[in-house]
């Protein structure tokens, strides 16, 4: 606060303000906020946008100390004359590179209008990165295996954390959601602007909840895309995952099971999931080529995610039952399995460290027990991976903060969408997300996409852009209708079966890996 000077009249000195209060301190992040931003073209595949290297602290709560890079992208508004402003974007992961998304963005309207930001977070790709080293595969990669093998899916588990914190060097601990919105405030204040607007898809809808918990002055819109449970973060975010997975089967199934005279799995939901197990165990016993229970199990869940490919779904499950090999247009893909690590000596270690910011679980028994019920219960899409221990079991470092408890106080009403049958964020996540932040819900009925806006829903593009555009809200609560189920009739209403196509036998293929990630 500034001093005004004392003024002396009949030897009374009088003062004209509270000149004993002290000066305001300084800003700790005065110097990173200050920083010039050196915009130059991209390189590679990113060519058409402009990228910088921005300096940000490691340790926000300690901003003398050690620096890390924070690379950052820009597409410049396509129309100035109507810019308002910037848009901040993150494709989730955690750990997924968001320099790209200015380009995926480009032919939208939000591009007209806004700067629109990608950034690499905090440890990944272009900016200062975190990475472990790759441990060697110590289990299987069964869909359904026995009790004998618990343990080796434990000591894998074990092996990746004890890897990844021994090529960690001094950052991993400083690798969180908090910090990666800390530096997305450093990035919003080089760029000059008071606020920001964000679009944040899947774990980029928490991170974007946590920067306005943080930074609630600083967040204009938002729209959360295929939104987190906040009150899963993060074991059971993953559990529920399996459970997802089932439920898209079961809604499958049912509608399977009203085409019994085209495909012949069964009348009605229990007969047609009777058939699927009949043709598991089958295929565990004597494999057809290279498909197995467990290449079957995880097509199960992928295949019955998709509505368009549920005729193919049920074709390949027909196929099978019978011994025959489906075969694709290619039919290259088909050798390639369930690898559960990858080749590279080196991997990103930002999932496995982002999703340990919260405890999980030591006592391997809860694991093993709810590896059991999984195993029986939630077989399709790997659900058993989701039970099973991962490297936050053997969590070796101490994060120096608890997870952030989101609120929404001081900043606009957001838009969260979710889409039913979604199974990396469960359609439970969307409404409890927006309860939450006092957000407005658009639900995607009978869809089991994971990130809608502008891929292909134009009911959801144009909710997202009315508001991110014009500012006008959709409703409290309101829906959109996600792709078309096959035009197959039911029995009694004539038609044939139609023929496996390349592109449903391409996505079996495909299928058979899978991800906890959300």
């Amino acid at each position: 606060m500034r001093r005004f000077p004392a003024l002396v009249l009949g030897g009374v000195a009088l003062l004209t303000t509270s000149a004993t209060a002290a000066a305001d301190p300084p800003d700790p992040l005065a110097e990173f906020h200050a920083q010039p931003v050196k915009w130059a073209p991209c390189e590679g595949k990113l060519a058409e946008l402009e990228c910088a290297t921005l300096i940000a602290p490691l340790d926000h709560l300690k901003p003398a100390g050690d620096r890390i890079n924070l690379t950052i992208s820009r597409k410049k508004a396509a129309a100035p004359d109507r810019r308002r402003g910037v848009l901040f974007t993150n494709p989730g992961g955690p750990g997924g590179s968001g320099l790209g998304l200015p380009l995926f963005l480009a032919k939208s309207e939000l591009a007209q209008v806004y700067d629109v930001i990608g950034i690499d977070p905090r440890g990944v790709g272009g900016s200062t990165a975190l990475n472990c080293r790759t441990a060697p595969a110590i289990a299987a990669p069964e869909s359904r295996p026995a009790d004998s093998e618990f343990g080796k899916w434990a000591a894998e588990a074990r092996e990746a954390e004890e890897a990844c914190q021994k090529s960690s060097g001094g950052i991993r601990q400083f690798i969180s959601t908090a910090n990666t919105a800390r530096d997305m405030d450093v990035v919003r204040a080089v760029l000059g602007e008071s606020k920001i607007n964000y679009l944040g898809y899947s774990y980029g809808t928490y991170l974007g909840a946590v920067y306005g918990t943080l930074f609630p002055n600083r967040l204009d819109r938002s729209v959360l895309d295929s939104a987190v449970h906040p009150e899963w973060i993060w074991h059971e975010q993953f559990r529920q995952q399996a459970v997802a997975y089932r439920k898209d089967v079961e809604t499958w199934a049912t509608w399977a099971g009203e085409r019994n005279e085209k495909f012949g799995l069964g009348r009605s939901r229990e007969e047609v999931l009777a058939e699927v197990e009949k043709v598991a165990a089958k295929l565990h016993v004597t494999p057809v080529g290279e498909h197995n229970r467990s290449s079957f199990d995880g097509a199960m869940g992928v295949g019955a995610r998709y509505r368009p490919l549920w005729s193919d779904l049920a074709s390949i499950v027909t196929k099978l039952r019978s011994g025959e090999k489906p075969v694709n247009a290619e039919g290259a893909k088909a050798a390639q399995v369930l690898a559960r690590t990858g080749l590279e000596e080196l991997r990103s270690g930002v999932f496995d460290t982002v999703t340990c910011e919260s405890d999980w679980p030591t006592d391997l028994h809860n694991y093993y027990e709810d590896m059991r019920m999984f195993r029986e219960r939630y077989p399709y899409g790997f659900g058993i991976v989701r039970a099973a221990p991962m490297t936050c079991t053997f969590r070796s470092f101490t994060p120096p903060e608890p997870p952030v408890k989101i609120g929404r106080s001081g900043y606009p009403i957001g838009v969260v969408v979710q889409s039913e049958g979604d199974t990396q964020t469960q359609y439970a996540s969307g409404p409890a997300m927006a309860q939450r932040l006092g957000h407005n819900l658009i639900t995607v009925t009978d869809e089991g996409k994971h990130g809608l806006y502008n891929g292909g829903n134009k009911c959801v593009d144009d909710k997202v852009n009315r508001y991110l555009v014009d500012g006008a809200l959709p409703g409290s609560s309101s829906e959109c209708t996600g792709d078309p189920r096959p035009d197959v009739p039911k029995d009694g209403r004539g038609g044939a079966a139609p023929a496996l196509s390349p592109e449903g036998m391409q996505a079996y293929l495909d299928g058979r890996g899978f991800s906890a990630r959300p």
